[in-house]
């Protein structure tokens, strides 16, 4: 009988062990997988937080290559003034920002496809303004026809004294030469002592010089 409780004994001694050393390897599993996640967590946290950063810091640069571009547009377009326009935008953009070209614009002035920069000035100029642009400087017939300006003999150069009907680069060049040598020329009428310049071409260019 004693020996029947003492191998009773024994064996609850033995399953009291084996339960406690069962829990403490759950205990101990349950720690490590706790731990585990955790590390996890805290590694995604950084993660999003980092990336966060960095989409910041990608929106900031963003913003500063996409700066804005203001123009101003005036002259002949439906309405004039500044306007805010996308980098990388067209002359052509910029019009059509400011309403269009009005009917009296010429439209073939300007180069709409060019690149715009910051603070640029686009102006549109009529017909009639490039009609009158072009009649203006170097052309020397309308010049003499309109009688706007005369060629002075004492002053002019080699190229002005060219521009006078029948005088070629001889001529011009004997105009020169008189001058220099007889202290420049006191009337128009004294054109005619120059040799090959008789009165035929002095009545062609009289009303053209001066001195």
């Amino acid at each position: 009988m004693q020996g029947t409780m003492k191998k009773m004994c024994c064996l609850g001694i033995c399953l009291l062990f084996c339960f406690t050393a069962g829990c403490k390897e759950k205990e101990t599993l349950t720690l490590e997988e706790v731990t585990k996640v955790n590390t996890e967590e805290s590694r995604k946290e950084n993660t999003k937080e980092n990336g966060e950063k960095e989409a910041v810091k990608e929106k900031g640069q963003t913003e500063i290559t996409e700066e804005k571009l203001y123009v101003y547009v005036c002259g002949e377009v439906k309405s004039p003034g500044v306007y805010e326009l996308e980098p990388g935008s067209r002359i052509y953009e910029a019009v059509r920002a400011a309403g269009g070209m009005t009917e009296a614009a010429d439209e073939y002035y300007l180069n709409q496809a060019e690149v715009l920069n910051d603070g640029q000035q686009i102006y549109v100029p009529s017909k009639e303004e490039i009609e009158a642009e072009e009649k203006i400087p170097g052309k020397p017939e309308e010049i003499k026809e309109e009688g706007s300006k005369k060629v002075n003999l004492n002053t002019a150069s080699k190229e002005e004294l060219m521009t006078l009907t029948g005088i070629g680069e001889a001529k011009a060049d004997s105009i020169i030469r008189y001058r220099e040598e007889n202290g420049g020329f006191q009337n128009p009428e004294d054109l005619m002592k120059i040799e090959g310049i008789k009165s035929g071409v002095f009545n062609k260019i009289k009303e053209q010089i001066t001195v």
